[in-house]
């Protein structure tokens, strides 16, 4: 099955509990299931009323054909910086990795970055060696620290996007 079977739509209160597992599992086999990760944000059971609540804040599942949820993405304000961003919690089921979702998915988030906002920020960590190829061949340029504000501090490799 390749991505071009997959789908991709905002997420609804119903893909919850299958976004929870997809971010627990992939956090725990990178051993990350560990405090300043995703993996204890109190918001991860109820993905979809969180990012509803924000401001120009989305959250999108990527779906295969019988409609299970397979990843997602999210897009929300950074802080109390105006104009920044961050693209938040981009995982991938081990099913469906390699096929090039993570991308359709990061295109998604940020052409719906550039409506609101002119920075993209972003935290992960060094050993999640396919995301930072990833985010280095979007454009984003990495940084020498956390921007002030940041609530995941297990994290150790930090980019900026310019959206324009």
């Amino acid at each position: 099955m390749g991505v071009e079977t997959m789908r991709i739509r905002e997420m609804e209160e119903r893909d919850n509990q299958a976004m929870e597992q997809i971010i627990k599992r992939s956090l725990e086999s990178f051993d990350l299931d560990i405090p300043g990760t995703a993996y204890f944000d109190p918001q991860l059971s109820s993905l979809a009323q969180f990012y509803k609540k924000q401001t120009h804040a989305k959250y999108w599942v990527a779906v295969n054909e019988q409609d299970e949820v397979v990843g997602g993405v999210g897009i929300a304000p950074f802080g109390q910086k105006k104009g920044i961003c961050e693209l938040q919690k981009l995982y991938i089921a081990s099913s469906a990795q390699g096929m090039g979702l993570s991308k359709e998915l990061m295109r998604v988030a940020l052409d719906y970055a550039k409506e609101h906002y002119t920075h993209c920020y972003l935290e992960t960590l060094k050993k999640l060696e396919s995301a930072n190829a990833l985010y280095s061949k979007l454009g984003f340029q990495q940084l020498e620290k956390a921007l002030a504000g940041s609530e995941h501090n297990a994290m150790e490799v930090w980019y900026i996007k310019e959206l324009s």
